[in-house]
Order: C-alpha cells, then structure tokens, then sequence
C-alpha cells in the first residue's frame, strides 16, 4: 500500500463522516421547517362539525371531531373496494359502493362488507386551520 492509497482512503473515509453529520444536522430543524411548509391545508376547524365530519375527496381523506376540538383524520378510501367515502352521518363515515359503514371515532368497521378499518391520517390544528400532514 502506497502513502496516496492510505490518504485516499482517509480522505474518503473523513468526507464520508463530514457528509453523514450534515445529513444529521439537516433531519432537525431544516426539515422539520419543511415538513410544515409541505402540510396542505384542508380548511377551517369550523368546516368540521362536532360530531360529525367532513370528506376531502380531492386530498383522498375524511376529518371527523368524535367531540368538541379532537380532530381524527383517516383515509377517504374505503377498505372493501376502493371507492371513496362520501359522508359522515350520524356518527359513521359512509361509503357509497357497498354500504360500509366506519366509526367517525376510530375509523374502525361498524357495518360491512368491509373488513379492515379506515388507515389513520394525520392532521394537526394552526391557527384555527386544519393542515393534512
């Protein structure tokens, strides 16, 4: 091994690390600046009546407050077939296609034919503003 192969090493090995700390420094506030800068907004908390919800066809999601400011969000897609759920009433979220029937509350099947409960979305409240995250 030749004094250039062992600097060539150590050149790549300490650019390595010098790359690996940037990529750590940049997953703490860099990107968390930029996860909230991604989140879409889907409109007010007051779109979203106690009790009751509200489908985002468009963004493939439905938000539900089950009670008074507790905001659940799930997929707008239902688990049966694939179609997308048009209404929450009476405390479940309905799907047109085949009649499945899910918890506003936790997303999970009150009625089939569906089997699997509705995937968990996440939605945090800014500002009196619903943002899909």
């Amino acid at each position: 091994m030749t004094g250039r192969e062992a600097v060539t090493r150590r050149t790549v090995i300490a650019g390595g690390c010098v790359v690996a700390a940037a990529a750590v420094a940049g997953c703490s506030s860099g990107d968390q600046a930029a996860e909230r800068s991604s989140q879409k907004t889907l409109g007010s908390t007051s779109d979203i009546p106690v009790g009751g919800g509200t489908v985002f066809a468009d963004q493939e999601v439905v938000v539900t407050q089950p009670t008074a400011g507790a905001f659940r969000a799930f997929s707008a897609i239902c688990t049966h077939r694939g179609c997308t759920v048009n209404e929450v009433v009476d405390g479940t979220i309905n799907c047109p296609c085949h009649g499945s029937k899910y918890s506003a509350a936790d997303g999970s099947v009150v009625t089939g034919p569906a089997q699997m409960p509705l995937p968990r979305r996440e939605v945090t409240v800014e500002g009196g503003s619903l943002k899909l995250v």
